[in-house]
């Protein structure tokens, strides 16, 4: 496997997300970056922006916090998640948050078990259509 070189060139976003190991395919990148959900320096970016070494980048997915992280190096080509890993840095606002929310969906009460009658069982609704069948009605 060709090791990735770390350059001081600017990189397009797109590509530095996917060699970052953010997203699996340049196309996801692209897709997220079009939905706004990653802006770099606080401004909604395009996939062909490039990007520096001290940008700080945010970025958003449904459901979770956002992360922020600080660009530490350059690379155009995906390679182990040891190398990439070497290439952002998450501050600590965002390290925080994400703790925060993983501790209350920890904490949360699973919807299953708040519901305490569902859907009737094949036994339960024989035993509906039997006392509908038996039941007296006031009209008759």
């Amino acid at each position: 496997m060709k090791e990735p070189k770390l350059s001081e060139a600017p990189v397009r976003l797109d590509k530095w997300l996917w060699a970052a190991r953010f997203y699996k395919t340049r196309a996801l990148a692209v897709e997220a970056i079009g939905k706004n959900r990653v802006d770099v320096n606080g401004q909604a970016a395009k996939p062909s922006r490039d990007v520096r070494v001290g940008d700080e980048l945010t970025l958003r997915e449904t459901g979770l916090p956002a992360r922020t992280i600080q660009v530490l190096g350059l690379s155009e080509i995906r390679g182990p998640a040891t190398i990439a890993q070497q290439l952002y840095a998450e501050t600590a606002d965002s390290l925080a948050a994400r703790e925060a929310a993983r501790e209350a969906r920890r904490q949360g009460v699973e919807p299953a078990q708040a519901i305490e009658h569902g859907r009737p069982t094949k036994r339960d609704r024989r035993q509906l259509a039997d006392w509908n069948r038996w039941s007296a009605s006031v009209d008759e």
